[in-house]
């Protein structure tokens, strides 16, 4: 899952919260339970598995009944060892004791208690990439022994698919324009890892993997949902009855309720859990992925505040810089922010703007900040506004060079944070429209980005006529800064 691109921010819940949220967990407080019951007369295999004979009474010391209770039994039973609530005590006598994570589960603190989720997790990940049993018994030679050659299943394959779901479900709830915490459709995440991007009408070939991954992903939420990493409405099994088995059976009979291919709910339904996001986010930095969370810039300087999240989306921005801004006085903090808005790098007019935004989150404390920056040629400019803004008397007008320095600093910063959006090119018409003089004058202006400010201007206009002017002030900046 690695990937060099940073991922958006993601908005966890607090580590007591994820914490009690593990705990409840049908996963690791069944694990819990037996390895408090497991006493000197249990007994465990070679590989650490229960004895069969000792699965029913796990089994009904964790309330479970029906023909999968003993099979539950021995998946909480292996997540107890493998997260060390249990430790094999002789392996030829096939001993058990309480391990030492039992005490943490307990005693220990938030993240103690999350690192042992996050190892049971992994279990459960693991077996999520198995083949079912069917598919193991037909692989089975004469000799009893497993004939994997046959399975046509490749482990790390698997592996990387899951882990290619979960990283783009961690995408579709963490995204700008994501639905957040409502589900996903399973046919539209399945189609996420099968379909490309580029394809427009899927082939008939394409569809029937889309639909093959969408039946391994059923099997696979529903190991995945009693981790709590999940929370997963399974596909209807009324689709998914075999359609030789109905032929077979005789003429097809009226169905009791008319089938809605509309209902996409039918074909499951999916969504990451507060928990399933603190999980996926740790797999996903543990791969050497970027994968921010609101709150990490808090402690941090005011350079790290704006460098790290000038590629934030606007609300994402906002909760990190209140975060920020509620640890440090309001002088203190106007003050950091403005030294720290300050450069002539590529980089710099998206920190002044992104520093203009976070100063309108301080009250008016910060004003003495604001007026020792006035004469500045960086800074004056937005100490104007923000002072004007908020009722400052005596606020000196801008001259003529800084109000067009402001304005390419200003279209810099909207360029580096959306690029050619529609709002770019309404301030680029508005600029043209307002000032007839505009393009004889910005040329001049001594900014680093003055040239691309003005060929973007003349790329983003719709009127020929403005966006060759754009382009010839474009031309005189760069000759001007000896390019």
């Amino acid at each position: 899952m690695s990937d060099s691109s940073p991922l958006p921010p993601v908005r966890l819940h607090s580590e007591a919260e994820l914490a009690r949220d593990a705990l409840a967990t049908p996963l690791l407080s069944r694990a819990a339970r037996l390895a408090r019951w497991a006493g000197p007369e249990t007994r465990v295999g070679a590989g650490g598995e229960l004895v069969e004979e000792q699965l029913p009474a796990a089994a009904e010391q964790l309330e479970l009944t029906g023909e999968d209770a003993a099979a539950f039994a021995s998946e909480a039973w292996r997540v107890a060892v493998d997260t060390g609530l249990v430790e094999v005590v002789d392996e030829e006598r096939g001993t058990v004791t309480a391990g030492a994570d039992l005490r943490t589960l307990t005693s220990g603190g938030p993240q103690d208690v999350l690192g042992v989720w996050l190892t049971a997790l992994e279990t459960v990940l693991a077996d999520a990439t198995v083949p079912d049993l069917d598919d193991l018994v037909d692989a089975l030679d004469e000799g009893g022994t497993l004939d994997l050659s046959g399975l046509d299943w490749d482990p790390e394959a698997e592996a990387r698919f899951l882990d290619g779901v979960l990283g783009n479900l961690y995408l579709l709830t963490v995204g700008e324009d994501a639905p957040g915490d409502q589900p996903v459709p399973l046919p539209a995440l399945a189609a996420s890892m099968i379909v490309p991007d580029d394809m427009g009408e899927p082939t008939d070939d394409v569809l029937e993997q889309v639909s093959e991954a969408m039946m391994r992903l059923d099997d696979q939420f529903r190991l995945l949902e009693p981790a709590g990493l999940v929370e997963y409405q399974p596909v209807d099994e009324a689709l998914m009855v075999d359609v030789d088995e109905a032929e077979d059976a005789g003429p097809a009979q009226e169905p009791a309720e008319p089938f809605d291919d509309t209902d996409v709910t039918r074909y499951g339904m999916v969504r990451l859990t507060p928990l399933g996001l603190y999980g996926v986010r740790a797999r996903l930095l543990e791969s050497g992925a970027a994968a921010p969370a609101v709150g990490d810039l808090a402690d941090k300087g005011a350079d790290a505040l704006l460098d790290g999240t000038a590629g934030f989306p606007q609300a994402a921005a906002r909760a990190e810089t209140e975060q920020w801004l509620a640890r440090r006085a309001p002088l203190d903090a106007a003050r950091e922010l403005l030294a720290a808005a300050r450069g002539a790098d590529p980089g710099a007019p998206l920190r002044r703007l992104r520093c203009q935004q976070a100063l309108t989150l301080v009250g008016p404390e910060a004003g003495p900040a604001l007026r020792e920056v006035l004469d500045d040629a960086e800074l004056g400019g937005l100490a104007r506004v923000w002072l004007t803004e908020h009722g400052a008397p005596d606020v000196p007008a801008p001259s003529e060079a800084m109000v067009f320095w402001l304005t390419v600093d200003t279209v810099a910063a909207q360029l580096a944070a959306e690029g050619n959006s529609d709002e770019l090119q309404a301030l680029v018409e508005g600029l043209a429209r307002q000032h007839s003089g505009f393009f004889g004058a910005a040329w001049r202006v001594d900014h680093p980005a003055t040239a691309d400010v003005l060929e973007a201007m003349g790329r983003l206009h719709p009127d020929k006529k403005v966006a060759k002017e754009a382009r010839k002030a474009a031309f005189k900046a760069r000759s001007q800064q000896g390019g």
